[in-house]
């Protein structure tokens, strides 16, 4: 639940038989409350202002507006809303320009209901380890694929197979970037502090703040206190965010070309 009450949640998705199903699942638990449904994307837009949903699982593919554009709407808005992603194909570029949109998250449709309710709680906390397996798989791909360096940062899972290359390394781009792929540092690194430096780099290895806190003799709620002033920082909204922003910006390379 949220301080207030239930995790209020909105579904956006022009299949009203998907819609129901969520519906169904979501429901039965005590903490979660399905507050209205959107059949495209200008109508999800829309009931975010009007219904201040925690949680938005969004469709992709919608008529009049898409996921991809209502998300990059509802997250300029300033909405405090989340948006969860939802695709049919786990490596879907769509997926991944929701997650630079800045969606927190994606799920394939198929999902099994004990990892959509999970899902939806982590992100109404944002205060977990950043993403399932599929989303570090879907990042490894397209980082890969288009180098890394070439978005504007903006999540990962436990055991994330990255290099992480410190920021004031002569390297930033790593062994498995593609040859010549050396991005400019971003200029907003440098207001981080040496230990918050660290704390990214940890959290887009996919660590939780349990994890962190054992790997440097921290409290978690000295970790939770970087975690913040890192994101904040960086203008990002969530810990999926800082992972996206650390692949895009070349501090976290595939390690393994295989993969």
């Amino acid at each position: 639940m949220t301080g207030t009450g239930p995790i209020r949640i909105l579904l956006a998705d022009d299949q009203p038989l998907l819609r129901m199903g969520f519906r169904l699942i979501l429901e039965g638990e005590d903490d979660l409350s399905v507050v209205g449904e959107a059949s495209d994307g200008g109508e999800a837009v829309g009931q975010v202002r009007d219904l201040a949903p925690d949680v938005v699982l969004m469709d992709v593919r919608m008529p009049v507006l898409d996921g991809i554009e209502a998300t990059r709407a509802i997250t300029a808005s300033g909405a405090h809303a989340k948006v969860i992603i939802l695709t049919t194909f786990d490596l879907d570029e769509y997926a991944f320009a929701g997650l630079q949109a800045g969606a927190s998250a994606f799920l394939l449709k198929d999902v099994a209901p004990a990892e959509l309710i999970s899902a939806v709680r982590v992100v109404a906390s944002g205060d977990a380890v950043v993403a399932p397996r599929v989303t570090r798989r879907l990042l490894e791909e397209y980082v890969r694929g288009n180098g890394a360096g070439n978005g504007a940062g903006t999540g990962g899972a436990g055991g994330m197979p990255g290099a992480w290359a410190p920021s004031g390394s002569g390297d930033a781009a790593g062994p498995g970037s593609p040859a010549g792929a050396r991005p400019a540092k971003d200029p907003l690194l440098e207001d981080l502090t040496a230990r918050e430096a660290e704390m990214l780099g940890a959290m887009a290895e996919g660590l939780s703040n349990a994890e962190i806190a054992h790997r440097y003799f921290l409290s978690e709620a000295t970790v939770k206190t970087h975690v913040r002033r890192i994101l904040s920082k960086l203008h990002l909204r969530d810990r999926v965010q800082a992972v996206v922003y650390a692949y895009e910006t070349g501090l976290v390379v595939p390690s393994n070309p295989d993969y």
